[in-house]
């Protein structure tokens, strides 16, 4: 399994409204970034991510899962641009803000801190766990 971060800024679609589609979830549309869609190629069934809420918030507020993987992006006709589904799992008890992140020595290498404009990253393994932990998510 792999792990992610989906950024969204909360007035575009929000935390609220991934939990809102169940266990259908949701295309993940809308990216047009070369890099950001080439991650997206990579994820599996079941592969984990980060909700993020961009702009005002900047704090991970919950997790999800790829529920289909990459597919044609409804919201445009040109095929250069693919999504996947991703449904959400859990809130975070504690949402991780990015001020945290960047304070945690252990987490000074992710992507969010190093690239933090990339709408869709890898996270690894270590920082999924330590993110999860600071978030007040029990050990899975």
């Amino acid at each position: 399994m792999a792990f992610w971060l989906f950024k969204s800024e909360p007035s575009t679609w929000s935390w609220d409204q991934q939990v809102a589609k169940g266990d259908a979830g949701e295309e993940w549309d809308g990216v047009r970034n070369y890099q950001a869609r080439n991650f997206m190629r990579e994820m599996a069934l079941g592969d984990r991510g980060f909700f993020y809420h961009s702009q005002t918030e900047k704090a991970i507020v919950g997790t999800v899962e790829v529920c289909q993987t990459i597919h044609p992006d409804s919201t445009t006709d040109d095929d250069r641009w693919e999504c996947v589904d991703i449904r959400a799992l859990d809130a975070l008890p504690n949402p991780v803000t990015l001020d945290q992140v960047k304070g945690v020595e252990a987490l000074a290498e992710m992507v969010l801190v190093k690239n933090s404009r990339l709408s869709v990253q890898p996270v690894r393994e270590a920082e999924w766990a330590l993110i999860c932990k600071l978030g007040g998510l029990p050990e899975r």
